[in-house]
């Protein structure tokens, strides 16, 4: 019985400590964003209202 006990709280910290390092690199991860296009939504748009 005392076995499962020690077994169990060992798995319980183990998951606890992969879970904050898990947590810990998702917080330090740098989210880009892509430039905006700009100027070929504005030239194909005046090209449709020309014709």
């Amino acid at each position: 019985m005392v076995t499962v006990l020690i077994i169990s709280i060992i798995i319980i910290f183990l998951v606890l400590i992969v879970s904050l390092k898990v947590t810990k690199s998702a917080y330090q991860y740098k989210h880009t964003i892509d430039p905006p296009a700009g100027d070929s939504n504005d030239a194909s748009h005046d090209k449709k209202t020309d014709a």
